[in-house]
């Protein structure tokens, strides 16, 4: 099979050669715009995601490539952006309190306006099989304004007695039912995180207001409140650019690419100055999309490839798979017809390892006996990994049942920073990316390929965590362990002496064999723990107090 794989390529990927300086020179002018503070980072929904689509239809109508979209090339989504708030305010004995500065409005807090009594209400859990009813105690209750402490008796973790309360939209459910009018969320101890004010997070709205608290004024029994909340949910949109190149063929592939990123610093952002900066974005991913639009030119002279192509350069993935995740709801071909779908995320950064990591090996058999071939692979180091879902684009049509690859050079330490800048690409490197994109095309050319789901262990549902290193991981790594590929300045793992290179083995009482069991080591911590964490550095085994 590999063999005659092998005969396939070599046969017809002459077909489809193209002059690697112009490919490269081409990479550099698209990623050159892209990634300029002309386009200010691509946000989703602002005016620089709106010249980098006009960029990329611009490219494929030179390319003389179809569009595709629902409007041209564009298929444009909407998606909630944040809240706008008209007249709010809280007030405590007759004083107001700032909005913003000692509370904010809990995204799925209700409208209205109430003025009544205070009520402290402990932790707002209501679980007689535990023992515990904070609502048992309470008099006269009905009508007045509940105070909740956000974390639980035994705080905020994984093994919390009380995790299956910990959730506070279901606290405001009980306490409505238990008679409030209005609830005060609350922080006043350490073994709970302070809520996050995430308002482009889209949750079912309850019917009473809801605050959270975060001053230092002090609360008593019968205070007197007052509440006003008229808040909306405000939406955006943004748009995929797509194309397309009919070969009359029964079957087609799509390759994608994900074009927008993070603006400013939009949620996301591993960034810690004072002030706001632009997220270029060089890597993350004019990188992907700059390959994706060189294939797509190079694929439309090709004469001698057995399948329609469909080209889509997505935005929204930096929001949640929300351009992806659009098309698949509301395709502009045929799902059935796709054969197979190709996604680029992050491949500018070849170091000189020469890894590329290819995640979907497990999606269909074919890709086993493929994706590494000597002849495919050339001068890349192959790094496979079955999983199916990921933190990209590729995970949406996955969820269709369709096979995906999903390309990766790597994690470093500008990723969502200001400092992932067009100086700091390899466009030798994104060339061999481009090569082997190519090479997987024409072997692959005209075969209908079977779907298989990966193993529930390769797409188990990450654990929820409140703390963090402060370190980039090396997805690409596959080794026993976590190594690091990059450190946040000021953060755990800095001020610990950890260094990038090192592999952790070890957090406290837990071995890290793998991403999954770092992510589940960290899930036992909280904020100010200290543990010991060890790690391989080299041939030596260093260990380290890391504080929280």
């Amino acid at each position: 099979m590999k063999k005659y794989l092998a005969i396939v390529l070599i046969a017809s990927a002459c077909s489809t050669s193209e002059n690697p300086k112009r490919v490269k020179a081409n990479f550099q002018r698209h990623i050159e715009y892209l990634a300029s503070d002309e386009l200010k980072g691509r946000e989703t929904g602002t005016e620089g995601e709106e010249m980098a689509a006009e960029y990329i239809a611009n490219e494929f109508k030179i390319a003389g490539i179809e569009a595709k979209g629902s409007e041209g090339y564009y298929q444009e989504f909407e998606f909630l952006s944040g809240k706008t708030f008209a007249e709010n305010h809280f007030m405590l004995n007759g004083e107001e309190i700032q909005k913003d500065e000692d509370y904010f409005v809990m995204n799925f807090s209700g409208n209205g306006e109430v003025k009544s009594e205070l009520i402290i209400a402990g932790f707002g859990i209501q679980a007689e099989e535990l023992g515990l009813d904070e609502y048992k105690r309470l008099r006269k209750a009905e009508g007045k304004v509940f105070l909740i402490d956000v974390s639980s008796p035994d705080g905020i973790h994984p093994h919390s007695k009380y995790k299956a309360y910990h959730d506070l939209r279901n606290r405001v459910r009980t306490a409505k039912e238990n008679g409030a009018k209005a609830v005060i969320f609350y922080n006043p101890g350490e073994l709970a995180n302070d809520p996050r004010k995430n308002y482009a997070r889209k949750m079912e709205r309850l019917d009473i207001p809801v605050v959270f608290y975060s001053g230092e004024k002090e609360f008593k029994n019968g205070d007197s409140v007052s509440i006003k909340v008229e808040m909306e949910d405000e939406y955006r949109s943004g748009k995929n650019v797509i194309a397309y190149i009919d070969n009359n063929a029964s079957a087609t592939v799509v390759i994608g690419a994900h074009y927008d990123h993070l603006g400013m610093g939009d949620e996301g952002s591993l960034y810690r100055g004072e002030s706001e900066a632009i997220h270029n974005g060089a890597d993350d991913n004019a990188s992907g999309t700059a390959v994706l639009l060189e294939l797509a030119r190079t694929i439309q002279k090709s004469r001698k490839l057995n399948q329609n192509f469909l080209f889509i350069a997505f935005s929204g993935e930096e929001k949640g798979l929300l351009g992806s995740g659009h098309f698949t709801d509301e395709p502009t071909i045929d799902l059935e017809d796709v054969n197979y779908m190709i996604n680029m995320d992050m491949v500018g950064r070849l170091d000189s390892t020469r890894t590329l990591t290819v995640f979907g090996i497990g999606t269909s058999p074919i890709w086993d006996s493929l994706v590494d071939l000597e002849t495919i692979a050339g001068s890349l180091n192959i790094v496979e990994k079955p999983d199916g879902v990921g933190p990209s684009d590729h995970t949406s049509f996955y969820l269709e049942d369709i096979p995906v690859l999903h390309l990766f050079t790597g994690a470093h330490s500008d990723y969502h920073k200001p400092s992932d800048d067009f100086d700091k690409i390899n466009y030798d490197g994104m060339y061999k990316v481009y090569s082997y994109v190519m090479n997987v095309v024409s072997a692959v050319n005209d075969q209908k390929l079977e779907f298989t789901k990966t193993k529930e262990g390769d797409n188990q549902q990450a654990p929820r965590f409140s703390v963090t290193l402060g370190v980039v991981p090396d997805y690409t790594f596959s080794g026993k362990g976590m190594r690091i590929d990059g450190i946040t300045d000021g953060r755990p793992a800095d001020n610990a002496g950890l260094l990038k290179g090192d592999v952790v083995i070890r957090m406290g009482e837990n071995e890290v064999t793998d991403m999954m069991a770092y992510m589940n080591a960290l899930s036992m911590f909280k904020k100010g723990d200290t543990t010991r964490v060890s790690v391989k550095r080299g041939s030596e085994e260093v260990s380290v107090e890391v504080v929280f």
